[in-house]
């Protein structure tokens, strides 16, 4: 079985308004009314992505992934979701496998299809070292004897977020993607830095990575940027790992002015998980506190919801209630898919590397 590896022929163009919304019309008779919703500069989504997150590091799992995110291109998904340190980079070469084969193919064309990717845990390479001593010598190959980071820029044993680190990811995920434009792109779970860190500082790391953001925009790089989060945003202020999305609105004008590209956010919102929507975490001039999801829709900052159905946990064994409350679906899954997509957000993620999973997960959204 072939292994799907980096490339350094990237795929040109992003993702635009007017190729989302000519995907959007190519598939809107497939699809309920609300299937389709607006997105981050104007770009329009599939309330349904894909996410890349779980898996083994093997190659049948990399062709399992490439082929179900091939086959959701066509079936009306155009938002594709992973990270650099997902599967040890290989969900990154899956996605871009598979969205290098649909566009050559003609099956959807490159300005179609959101692609976002995460930048902050250092991620292995095929495989996880067999041994401590192994991954201190990846390490030490990889990024400190190169320069790209040092010893004192790790956080938390795996995390940093500094410039150069950042930059160098940025390249290394567009090789992964085999694409010249990463349409959004995440820092993934600053408030990691909040562990050893304290917020006057964490301020600065944040206006550093938002200042090399802004400038891999200017380059072409990536489209706009934004955190992808696991508490930062659903954690009240008193916890230490807490999040202003307010706050990090101000740092971006400082980092890019006015025309900043913070434009998006990531999430967790399902049913175990709904503090986004009834938590009041998030400080609002003039507004007090009100949940994310509020503070998102008053900011003009788009949504992304994460784990969806909480890594298969929420598959199997919800409450009879719940078949009342969300009357009409085959399975928890479809419950839980339809929770997170009756929320207001953009986009809800699911992992999805087998075509009947896909299926099943679409069928509610198929328009009768």
């Amino acid at each position: 079985m072939a292994r799907l590896k980096r490339t350094d022929t990237l795929l040109a163009g992003k993702a635009t308004a007017e190729g989302t919304r000519g995907y959007e019309q190519r598939f809107s008779s497939a699809h309920e009314p609300d299937f389709y919703r607006p997105f981050a500069d104007g770009l329009h989504v599939s309330s349904l992505g894909l996410g890349t997150y779980l898996g083994e590091c093997d190659d049948a799992e990399d062709q399992r992934y490439a082929q179900t995110i091939s086959l959701a291109l066509r079936r009306g998904i155009n938002l594709l979701d992973t990270a650099i340190n997902y599967r040890c980079q290989r969900s990154e070469r899956a996605v871009g496998s598979a969205l290098r084969s649909s566009v050559a193919s003609g099956a959807v064309n490159r300005d179609e299809v959101v692609v976002c990717t995460k930048g902050g845990y250092i991620p292995l390479d095929w495989c996880p070292p067999n041994t401590r001593e192994g991954y201190r010598g990846f390490l030490q190959s990889e990024y400190f004897g190169p320069g790209v980071m040092t010893p004192s820029d790790v956080v938390a044993g795996g995390h940093c977020l500094t410039q150069r680190y950042l930059a160098d990811q940025i390249g290394r995920s567009r090789r992964n993607l085999g694409i010249e434009c990463i349409d959004v792109y995440y820092l993934h779970n600053p408030e990691q830095q909040l562990e050893v860190i304290e917020s006057a500082q964490f301020r600065d790391v944040i206006r550093a990575a938002f200042t090399t953001l802004e400038e891999q925009v200017s380059r072409g790089a990536i489209g706009v940027y934004g955190c992808a989060t696991w508490q930062g945003f659903r954690v009240p202020p008193s916890s230490r790992n807490h999040l202003g999305l307010e706050a990090l609105l101000e740092i971006a004008v400082e980092a890019g002015g006015k025309g900043h590209h913070f434009r998006a956010i990531q999430l967790p919102v399902n049913l175990a998980m709904a503090e986004a929507a009834r938590l009041p975490t998030q400080q609002l001039a003039g507004n007090g506190l009100v949940p994310a999801l509020e503070a998102a829709a008053q900011l003009g900052v788009s949504v992304v919801g994460s784990a969806t159905l909480m890594q298969s946990q929420l598959t199997r064994s919800l409450p009879a209630e719940l078949g009342a409350a969300f009357p009409g679906f085959a399975s928890d899954a479809q419950r839980a898919i339809a929770f997170a997509r009756s929320m207001p957000v953009s986009v809800a993620l699911v992992g999805m590397k087998a075509a009947e999973h896909l299926e099943e997960n679409l069928q509610p959204a198929v328009a009768v």
